[in-house]
């Protein structure tokens, strides 16, 4: 096998490998947009049930859904730093040595096309992870609410109480 050939197969295995990471991320993201939609039924579906002293399972579900939220968000930023560096580069750099570089044409169409303020899919899923922790946040401080109210008072009672008896 020459040369040509060999850098040839380097380059069409990393494309490969590039296209079966781009696959592993929407299976990803689709996980993530499963959970959280599995979150939201679950805080429906057990808004009434009630854990310990005055803990709900809306409670609990909104933190489980923040922290879902914040690892998807962090997942998908993940992907397209990997995406844009370890491949495009790589692969931009091997095509140096062809007459023919689709992948860079490609990134300089895409990057050409982000320069207009245009959202890419990336950043909608982005979108929908801030948007869903902050709907969680929203749902936990409503909930927690009552709990850090009622502790508060209890403490004012002990205090007063504790005042009283001196």
């Amino acid at each position: 096998m020459d040369r040509d050939e060999l850098i040839f197969q380097e380059y069409k295995l990393y494309a490969e490998q590039k296209e079966n990471f781009i696959d592993r991320n929407f299976k990803t993201n689709r996980f993530y947009m499963i959970s959280f939609v599995a979150i939201v039924l679950a805080m429906i579906f057990t808004g009434n049930v009630v854990f310990m002293d005055k803990v709900s399972a809306t409670l609990l579900f909104a933190v489980i859904g923040i922290s879902v939220c914040t690892l998807w968000w962090m997942n998908v930023d993940s992907y397209n730093t990997l995406i844009k560096v370890k491949f495009s580069n790589v692969i931009e750099a091997i095509e140096e040595k062809f007459p023919v570089k689709p992948f860079t044409d490609e990134f300089k169409g895409i990057e050409d096309f982000r320069n207009k303020k245009v959202f890419m899919f990336s950043d909608i899923q982005k979108f929908v992870a801030v948007f869903g922790a902050l709907f969680f946040f929203a749902v936990f401080v409503s909930e927690i609410s009552p709990l850090v109210a009622a502790c508060w008072d209890k403490f004012i009672t002990i205090i007063g109480l504790v005042k009283g008896g001196i």
